[in-house]
């Protein structure tokens, strides 16, 4: 950006390296010599009038959030599969409005800052986030500081990207695929040939169909596609005259008294220090991301500039008009349409790895933050999902040169494996009450794995003395009430755990019924119940090995199925 003898490099697109420990474009920036920015933590908020929040007030909001999203951790692990189909804004809203906690217009206004930071975070609406999958890459985030790279993020691009040969101009439209190799397709007619292609698009453009693949993707891939959420983030960058904020902090931020537009102009970063000018930068997220792509970028400047005169000019600062400025529009931009991933309500990790998956017997691969279930939505994943397309292709091209087959790993799709499961339970080995079991390994090992199901929530299986007992065994039982009366969830819901075969048998011998075995479970075996998909690939292995040992033994007399007589109480 330029205007009155001033220039700045404005990060329009992906602009902070989240955690410097481990990051290979931390590396990367190392060893060409670039320094980073750690982005500091002093963050001060402003009312909607341009007031400064009372510091004490703010800690205690946040504090507030950040319990609610620790139970809505607690909360889900309890709800089983039935969390797959609720949102995590829905979840939030009603344990804020069960805890009562925040109540003033001040206190909620700061809660919505809150979530338009988690939607920024996410780049989509918290109405569409998965409450049971939303922040599952959380494990695998890089430690270490937050920084900017001065300069600009392109700095590392050109530095990777020399000596290769780029063609500009050059619209894909179609891609075909097969045994003989790909060839790629552009605008004018033009036709690229190859053994092999990496195909890196943004998944706004798979979900709009811009590119036509020729055959079709396989029908899991396009479900995938179909399934996670690409959201949208937005920025309106601004180059002054002269820095006329503080120099003492990076962010700060400004809160809306309408919760739909929590998200406009709600955090601002302060570039002077890396962009070599007087930058500053307002972020659109949410909601308000959407309702920006039709907004006059000149009414978007006024509506900035009447926000940071209201913060700064009762301060004795005057606040010039912009020299320049740039308003994206990603959710527009056909080469985008939309900012980076989510995991949305429906969606789960698996769908990442879907994407990831080549086609054509190692013909067409595909690479970008998308196609990471442990790094998506960050700058650092898209560059490692380049690095490992380009060790399959490699693997792929020596196997066609040599002749050779590639040796894939043993399936783990969790789509395969979750109807193995229902089949294999459709005969468990033992059953009592709720609780049913399939054993795995020898009979005469008490450590063989064995998977538990237990069924919450059966109408069969309400205890007659119910509605006279408290249970306490669940101290979320209203909260997860509202929520499935909610979302009309009242059926059945199924979640497992993994056992050893000694640990079922004790589990069977438990007196007192389904809340007796229950407790035991949880608190003598320290067991934590999951959905399907959170049994993880371990499960898989075993499913895979209890579905072998039956198969092989299919001339023989089935197990005996063991039952156990009593009624279950009501769980939810």
């Amino acid at each position: 950006m330029e205007g009155g003898g001033h220039s700045a490099a404005a990060d329009l697109g992906g602009s902070v390296l989240t955690g410097t420990f481990g990051n290979p474009l931390g590396v990367v920036a190392k060893q060409l010599g670039l320094p980073m920015h750690k982005i500091r933590d002093k963050c001060p908020l402003y009312r909607p009038d341009g007031s400064p929040v009372d510091p004490e007030v703010d800690k205690e909001v946040e504090g507030t959030y950040n319990k609610f999203l620790d139970n809505a951790s607690h909360l889900r692990a309890a709800m089983g599969d039935v969390a797959m189909d609720i949102s995590l804004g829905a979840a939030l809203e009603t344990l804020r409005q069960s805890d009562g906690g925040i109540s003033s217009e001040e206190e909620i206004n700061l809660f919505n800052w809150h979530i338009a930071n988690l939607e920024y975070a996410n780049a989509g609406l918290s109405s569409r986030l998965s409450f049971a999958f939303w922040d599952q890459d959380d494990p695998y985030d890089m430690g270490g500081d937050h920084c900017f790279l001065p300069g600009g993020n392109g700095r590392l691009v050109q530095a990777l990207a020399e000596n290769v040969p780029i063609v500009y101009e050059r619209t894909v439209h179609t891609i075909r695929y097969g045994g003989d190799g790909v060839q790629v397709v552009v605008n004018g007619g033009q036709v690229y040939e190859g053994d092999m292609a990496l195909c890196t698009v943004p998944l706004g453009v798979l979900k709009n169909g811009g590119i036509k693949f020729v055959p079709e993707l396989p029908q899991r891939k396009l479900d995938s596609i179909k399934k996670l959420g690409f959201g949208l983030l937005n920025k309106v960058a601004m180059l002054f005259p002269h820095v006329f904020w503080s120099t003492d902090l990076d962010t700060f931020g400004h809160l809306t008294e309408n919760p739909s537009h929590r998200g406009e102009f709600f955090l601002f970063y302060s570039y002077a220090t890396v962009a070599g000018g007087p930058l500053l930068m307002a972020l659109v997220a949410g909601e308000a991301a959407h309702n920006f792509e039709t907004t006059p970028p000149t009414d978007a400047v006024s509506s900035v500039l009447q926000i940071l005169r209201g913060i700064y000019e009762p301060q004795g600062v005057e606040v010039p008009d912009p020299l320049q400025s740039v308003c994206t529009r990603w959710g527009t931009d056909s080469f985008s349409l939309g900012s980076y991933s989510h995991v949305a309500v429906g969606a789960s990790g698996d769908d990442y790895d879907i994407l990831a998956e080549s086609v054509g017997d190692g013909r067409l691969f595909f690479a970008g933050e998308a196609t990471t279930r442990r790094y998506p939505a960050t700058m650092h994943g898209a560059f490692i999902t380049g690095v490992r397309e380009a060790a399959n292709i490699n693997i792929h091209a020596t196997a066609r040169a040599t002749k050779t087959k590639v040796v894939k790993s043993p399936s783990t799709n969790a789509q395969a494996c979750a109807t193995l499961l229902v089949d294999l339970f459709r005969q468990p080995d033992l059953e009592f009450g709720s609780f049913s079991v399939i054993l795995g390994g020898k009979a005469s090992d008490p450590k063989s794995p064995a998977i538990l199901k237990v069924e919450l929530g059966g109408p069969q299986k309400k205890s007659a003395t119910e509605g006279g007992k408290k249970e306490q065994h669940h101290s979320n039982k209203s909260l997860f009430q509202q929520l499935q009366s909610h979302f009309n969830q009242q059926q059945q819901l199924f979640v497992y755990t993994l056992l050893s075969r000694q640990q079922a048998m004790e589990l069977r011998e438990v007196r007192g019924g389904d809340e007796m075995r229950l407790h035991y479970l949880c608190e003598t075996l320290g067991v934590k119940l999951v959905g399907r998909k959170g049994l993880g690939p371990g499960a898989d292995a075993v499913i895979a090995s209890i579905k072998a040992d039956r198969n092989s033994s299919r001339t023989k007399s089935g197990p005996s199925k063991l039952r156990i007589s009593g009624r279950a109480s009501k769980f939810a």
